[in-house]
């Protein structure tokens, strides 16, 4: 995977990767896409920052990603 996906791309991605797979938004199939998610996680709606924040922690420890983000580990623990 490259850094930017393509809507092609995205189509085919299965649910699973999505840091929010009902809007299908913040796709993590990869390291780089985890921290991709981390940069952008400021942008997602404040009712979904817990979700969000779980999906980008469970990804990176599968990717082997070390989140350093206070913000996101806040919102993890609420």
């Amino acid at each position: 995977m490259h850094d930017i996906l393509t809507e092609e791309e995205r189509k085919v991605l299965p649910d699973s990767v999505y840091g929010l797979p009902e809007r299908r938004e913040y796709p993590m199939p990869d390291a780089a896409h985890v921290r991709a998610a981390e940069a952008y996680f400021r942008y997602c709606p404040e009712d979904l920052k817990h979700k969000l924040a779980l999906a980008i922690l469970a990804k990176a420890k599968e990717y082997g990603v070390d989140v350093q983000s206070p913000t996101i580990l806040s919102y993890a623990e609420q």
